[in-house]
């Protein structure tokens, strides 16, 4: 979120200076490695739009940069009738493609997933390229004009006047007109303070460290994205409350439970991975993706940021605009996030949705 907002601010022909406190490419947060689902199919309306309009901004990166990030392979949600009708509803609605299946179908057009009870298939939906998108909005930002640095970790934010102090931990300061913080998982350390904090109505954020797999497969990249939504086939409890996703990428086929890993410190997680959820997904792959090897299963780890209402946080207080909160689904969004943010700092209004000190919805 933050290289996509120093990219749209450079473009509007800002003085944009970038701080990332890791190196490039690094995989300390939650937007390294090679595959993110990127999709259109939510119920709910908001994010079909958001979607949409992420979408030529994403191929306008590719365009800027001669980087492809994004590769559409269609995707397919499957799982209970109420739920794949209700995504073939918000698609259609919104005037994008859609089409229902039935298992049967989908075995026959992709012999390596095994669908549940209802489908639906979109084709504006793949995947992106995590570390490459990153280092393209860079690339792109300085294109534009923007200074972008690495190794420079952000101790201290400040509201002066209409200004901001920012202090690193190497005691440099800066001064600027405008800050936008995306810091993800730290982004309550950051913005603490009580009464001094430079924003307010920043919301509880439990920070997760998550641990998907790549399992080995035949022509990985020819996967479509998937989502198995619980409440037919899969149990609504356990590891599976929210479902599983994969997709395909040049690592095999990854597949992950959503949102169910520990809380952890982002500075101090413990990378060993989970044997007991290695296994829970080996033995998903060995029953719904019979087109992987499931007993070659490559775990990794990330963070996952989450709001109460797995809404995102994109907001300003005077000088100081707030981009977090990605909730385990946000980097499909990022090319749009960075649009929404360069709007909040030239005094444009932001999604209401997104606000700091809302009161949450209940979750989706």
């Amino acid at each position: 979120m933050g290289s996509a907002a120093a990219w749209r601010l450079a473009s509007r022909g800002g003085e944009v200076t970038l701080l990332e406190r890791f190196g490039p490419g690094h995989d300390r947060g939650s937007s390294h490695g090679t595959s993110r689902i990127f999709r259109l199919a939510y119920t709910d309306p908001f994010y079909v739009d958001l979607a949409v309009r992420s979408l030529p901004l994403w191929r306008r990166l590719e365009e800027e940069t001669g980087r492809q990030v994004l590769s559409l392979t269609g995707s397919v949600d499957h799982g209970p009738a109420a739920i794949t009708d209700a995504l073939y509803e918000a698609l259609t609605a919104s005037g994008r493609p859609a089409e229902r299946l039935v298992p049967e179908q989908v075995a026959e057009r992709w012999p390596g997933l095994r669908a549940d009870t209802g489908a639906v298939f979109h084709p504006e939906a793949g995947r992106l390229h995590a570390d490459e998108a990153v280092a393209a909005f860079q690339q792109a930002a300085r294109a534009h004009g923007a200074d972008v640095r690495h190794g420079v970790r952000v101790t201290g934010l400040s509201v002066l006047g209409d200004g901001v102090r920012v202090v690193t931990e190497a005691n440099e300061e800066w001064r600027a007109d405008a800050v936008v913080v995306a810091v993800g998982g730290w982004t309550a350390a950051l913005l603490a303070g009580g009464a001094s904090a430079p924003v307010s109505g920043v919301p509880k954020l439990r920070v997760t460290q998550e641990q998907p797999a790549h399992f080995p497969a035949a022509d990985p990249l020819s996967w479509p994205s998937f989502i198995h939504h619980p409440g037919a086939g899969l149990p609504a409890t356990g590891r599976t409350t929210d479902g599983v996703y994969g997709l395909g990428s040049t690592d095999g086929v990854k597949a992950g439970f959503h949102g169910i890993g520990p809380v952890v410190d982002p500075d101090h997680r413990d990378r060993t991975p989970d044997l007991a959820t290695v296994r829970a997904l080996a033995a998903y792959a060995e029953r719904w993706l019979p087109g992987v090897d499931h007993t070659g299963p490559e775990p990794l780890t990330c963070l996952y940021t989450t709001t109460a209402d797995h809404d995102f946080l994109v907001d300003r207080q005077g000088p100081v605009t707030v981009l977090g909160g990605c909730s385990g689904h946000a980097f499909k969004f990022a090319s749009v996030i960075g649009e929404l943010a360069a709007s909040l700092v030239h005094g444009e209004p932001g999604p209401s949705r997104f606000a700091l000190g809302r009161r949450p919805r209940t979750a989706r």
